[in-house]
């Protein structure tokens, strides 16, 4: 990837929707040139799709991060376990001081109580510490 493959992800990152000639003018290049850097990233898997971001900030209903300490080697358990929860919207291994970061999505805060004492129950986790997401700084939802 160079600068141009990253000013124009910036631009679809504002406007997924954006038209090539306009991103085209946008970034100073043709639309042949566009159009065939977004095929090759879409190609080559940079790009894995497009979303709507709604412009209702409750319409997602709350997000959050939870960090995961694991017992042991517990931690493929753990994920397993994890992965069956339709709440958890992904689930990532890590170094340093946590072992699991599960990204959670729900419709209410209630729910959100609920999902966070249900992963707590889970055998293997030792401790957690949850931080909801507040405002996208940059790019997504």
């Amino acid at each position: 990837m160079d600068a141009l493959d990253r000013d124009l992800i910036a631009h679809l990152r504002t406007d997924g929707r954006a038209p090539v000639a306009s991103l085209a003018a946008a970034l100073g290049v043709s639309r042949a040139t566009v159009k065939s850097r977004l095929d090759r990233l879409i190609a080559d898997g940079v790009i894995q799709g497009f979303t709507v971001v709604l412009n209702d900030p409750g319409a997602e209903g709350v997000r959050a991060i939870t960090l995961i300490e694991v017992e042991g080697r517990t931690a493929e358990a753990v994920i397993r376990r994890l992965r069956g929860f339709p709440e958890v919207r992904a689930l990532f291994s890590t170094n340093g001081r946590w072992d699991v970061v599960a990204e959670l999505e729900v419709p209410s805060l209630p729910a959100f109580d609920e999902t966070l004492r249900r992963i707590r129950e889970v055998e293997g986790i030792t401790v957690t510490e949850t931080s909801i997401l507040l405002a996208s700084r940059k790019g997504g939802a």
